[in-house]
This record gives structure tokens, C-alpha cells and sequence, in this order.
């Protein structure tokens, strides 16, 4: 995947703290950088979908026990 550049400015304190971080762990700051922007935009799309079955209606259990053919009739 091509890699492109984005800026952002954020507190230096903050930056001191992820440039440590990752010093210390051996991890490649982009890298990290990378990483959590993608977990992010997933737990983002997690809590859409989280709405969204919020929504759905419920059913008994024995309703889903016995499509799944574990209610004990055969």
C-alpha cells in the first residue's frame, strides 16, 4: 500500500511521551502511529454497529433454542 504524509500538531508533552514509549519498546513510531488510527476507526465502526443491534428486536430463548435444534425435540 502506498504510504503518504499527514501533519498534526498535538502537545509536546504528549510527543515526548509517545517518542519514549516506543524507544523503549523497540517500536517504530509510524508504525504505532498507524496502529492506533486503525484501531480507532474500528472501535468507531463497533459502536455503530453496537446502535444498531440496539435496535433489533428481541425473541424468546426457546424461539432460538429450538432453531438450532437445542431444545430437545429431534
Amino acid at each position: 500500500m502506498p504510504t503518504v504524509q499527514i501533519n498534526a500538531r498535538i502537545d509536546a508533552a504528549l510527543k515526548k511521551a509517545l517518542e519514549e514509549y516506543c524507544r523503549s519498546r523497540g517500536i517504530v513510531m509510524n508504525h504505532f502511529i498507524q496502529e492506533a488510527i486503525i484501531d480507532r476507526l474500528e472501535e468507531l465502526e463497533d459502536v455503530k454497529d453496537l446502535k444498531a443491534l440496539r435496535h433489533e428486536p428481541t425473541r424468546p430463548l426457546s424461539e432460538v433454542l429450538a432453531e438450532l435444534n437445542l431444545d430437545g425435540s429431534i
